[in-house]
């Protein structure tokens, strides 16, 4: 996109390469910062975003999720004692679930270059991706996106300098390919909800 046409507007929406190739650069003033390049990307993906301010406009999404998907009265899958209490208040059973309805979980990081949700086995324990229920809801901080997968690596390694986690994996594709993409092979498409809090 030129450096004019972001200055004064445009007539014309740009177009769908525009906007990838905008997102794409990566010199001086052409430069997206990461977190437009995350919501981008993750939305691209087919993930669903919600941004908050504080923990009380999470918790209001938190229900609007539940109210939109008819999960009320149902199970959820979730290991992070910090989120019990959002269970807790719209009395859902989470304690070893038979058929869970949903994930609710944190998360270490996002990936703005692929869009993707870092976990490690602190959020979804030894379970592989496609052993996880096919809807996800997670709760993130705008703090924790970062560049690149190489990132979110280094920062999981300087988090936990000693009870380092294993099964480390990334969520990438949040709904189904219209047509075959040999991309996705072998991943599970996931209905992703997104609850980020600003905490910059």
């Amino acid at each position: 996109m030129s450096l004019f046409r972001k200055i004064f507007g445009s007539i014309n929406p740009p177009s769908e390469e525009d906007k990838e190739s905008e997102f794409s650069k990566s010199d001086g003033e052409n430069a997206t910062s990461i977190d437009e390049q995350f919501i981008f990307n993750f939305k691209k993906n087919g993930g669903k975003f919600l941004y908050c301010e504080n923990t009380n406009e999470v918790k209001e999404q938190f229900e609007n999720i539940l109210e939109e998907n008819d999960f009320f009265e149902s199970a959820a899958l979730c290991y992070d004692p910090n989120l019990f209490s959002m269970l807790d208040d719209n009395k859902l059973v989470y304690d070893r679930p038979a058929n869970p309805k949903f994930l609710l979980a944190s998360c270490e990081n996002l990936i703005a270059d692929e869009g993707s949700i870092l976990f490690s086995s602190k959020q979804i324990k030894q379970h592989k991706p496609n052993e996880l229920p096919a809807n996800i809801i997670v709760l993130a901080k705008t703090s924790q996106i970062l560049g690149a997968k190489s990132d979110g690596l280094s920062a999981i390694k300087k988090k936990y300098e000693r009870d380092y986690p294993t099964n480390i994996t990334t969520i990438k594709y949040f709904e189904k390919a219209k047509e075959e993409d040999f991309t996705q092979y072998g991943s599970s498409a996931k209905n992703l909800y997104l609850l980020l809090l600003e905490d910059l």
